[in-house]
């Protein structure tokens, strides 16, 4: 009893912990912008595409944790377990999506931040494509389990199209885009040959929540005795996963592939500041930017 209670306590330390790190990283490229008042050097892809991933965590840890027929469907194809999502899932979802939609008002609406005209406001035809084509995939799976009628069975919820088919593809959703949107930013840092410009700490921060959202899950699953608490949540145990892999490449650049240029930039004062793009020229291309604005 006393290592269940220390366990859920720790559980919920977790959660919250993690919840705060994520949250955090947030806001760097906003008050960047805001302090800058442009949105120069950097691209609306990457909020974007986060405004339709975290839409949709949004939605799915909703119905993980309060539709009935989700969590009856998924107690009857994981042996009467419930989801391992909990109400803080669901804040750091919300609080996400919200961050996200404020980052891209700065690039959709720049007077209505008194913003000097800069490029990057219109997205590329890659993140548009992806954009549409999780909305279009996940509406086919909907449409394929309304037109199934299958009910909420036990047989039926293990084998047939059930609406939890149609939660998970929503949820799949967010990892898509998990997996797509750091991509940028590191084929940059490589270009670069330097990090200037992007923030360490944002990173630090997301690979800690990485490691802590794992852990409450594993540690969930483990009290419920039964590691299906993962596989039967792929999203949230991927997405600190494939998060912790593009952080490790970052902190590679940062710390040990491009160091040089980041302690160059230290002598001036600047080292691991956000004084730079997000999308981050080095020095020269923000000038040459600037002057294009």
């Amino acid at each position: 009893m006393a290592d269940s209670t220390f366990l859920t306590g720790l559980s919920y330390v977790f959660g919250w912990t993690y919840f705060t790190c994520w949250s955090l990283s947030f806001y760097p490229q906003s008050i960047l912008n805001f302090s800058r008042k442009s949105t120069s050097g950097t691209t609306i892809d990457f909020p974007l595409i986060n405004c339709l991933g975290f839409f949709a965590y949004t939605v799915s840890n909703i119905a993980f944790v309060y539709s009935p027929l989700i969590r009856a469907q998924y107690a009857a194809r994981y042996k009467g377990l419930t989801p391992t999502v909990q109400f803080n899932d669901i804040t750091f979802a919300f609080h996400g999506l919200l961050l996200c939609f404020v980052t891209v008002s700065q690039y959709l609406f720049p007077r209505a931040w008194a913003f000097a005209p800069s490029l990057g406001s219109r997205p590329s035809h890659f993140i548009l494509g992806t954009f549409f084509g999780c909305v279009a995939g996940t509406l086919i799976i909907i449409l394929r389990v309304w037109a199934s009628s299958v009910r909420s069975e036990s047989s039926a919820a293990v084998t047939g199209w059930i609406w939890l088919d149609a939660i998970y593809a929503v949820s799949y959703v967010k990892l898509v885009v998990t997996l797509i949107k750091y991509t940028p930013q590191m084929y940059v840092n490589y270009r670069n040959k330097s990090t200037v410009g992007w923030s360490i700490l944002q990173i630090l921060l997301d690979f800690g929540g990485g490691i802590l959202s794992i852990s409450q899950q594993a540690i969930d699953s483990y009290q419920q005795g039964d590691w299906s608490g993962i596989t039967g949540n792929p999203v949230k145990f991927a997405l600190g996963n494939v998060s912790m892999i593009y952080d490790l490449v970052f902190i590679v650049q940062h710390y040990v592939l491009y160091r040089h240029a980041g302690v160059k930039m230290g002598r001036d004062g600047d080292e691991g500041s956000d004084s730079d793009p997000l999308l981050g020229d080095d020095g020269r291309g923000g000038d040459e930017e600037r002057r294009i604005q």
